[in-house]
């Protein structure tokens, strides 16, 4: 009876909290997939206050037979990257600078984390994320963090709400890369004009 009741009320309690569904059709997805020729790898993005240090937003994007980015509760659109509940398809490299772009400004920077993982690992985060669902607003690192903990390697990730705890524990991991995307755009990104080509 439990079970039922949970399965009854989570579906309204996310619409209270606001997750948006979102659902592109599989003709957009496999139109726009990318593959980075690289190794393996998984990518946390933080993104942090630069008045006051604290952590704004977690993402994680994960590169495998794909390359695609979870992005909980975010609001980064592109009409040439298809999203399917908060995990953007089609993520090359000048989709994924478009992203930092959108991120940082005046008021706030991004700080990325890559780190080398197992092919298998990279196709568990693949999964996890399309699985996921979509998440609720202020529930980013929540998610990511959650996402993170169960893959081999990332089980010392704590579950919890600050994304500044998640950018720690992944900095934990042997061999991660660090850098920081800073720009002195304004405060409000709605000036921000989506390329038309990615």
């Amino acid at each position: 009876m439990r079970r039922i009741l949970i399965a009854l009320l989570v579906p309204l309690a996310l619409a209270a909290c606001g997750a948006e569904r979102t659902w592109a059709p599989d003709t957009e997805v496999q139109r726009s997939l990318y593959r980075d020729a690289g190794p393996p790898t998984l990518t946390l993005f933080t993104v942090i206050s630069n008045q006051n240090g604290s952590g704004g937003h977690s993402a994680l994007m994960v590169s495998g037979s794909q390359r695609a980015i979870f992005d909980p509760a975010g609001t980064f659109k592109h009409p040439a990257l298809p999203e399917r509940n908060d995990v953007i398809f089609g993520m090359s490299d000048k989709a994924v600078q478009f992203y930092k772009e959108y991120h940082a400004r005046v008021t706030w920077r991004v700080v990325s984390q890559e780190v080398q993982v197992p092919p298998e690992v990279a196709e568990a985060a693949l999964r996890r994320i399309q699985e996921y669902g979509p998440v609720p607003k202020a529930f980013c690192a929540q998610a990511t963090s959650e996402i993170l903990s169960g893959l081999p390697g990332f089980g010392h990730v704590p579950r919890g709400f600050s994304p500044l705890a998640v950018m720690r524990a992944f900095g934990e991991v042997p061999g991660v890369r660090r850098g920081e995307f800073r720009d002195e755009s304004p405060a409000n990104n709605d000036f921000i004009k989506a390329p038309a080509v990615l």
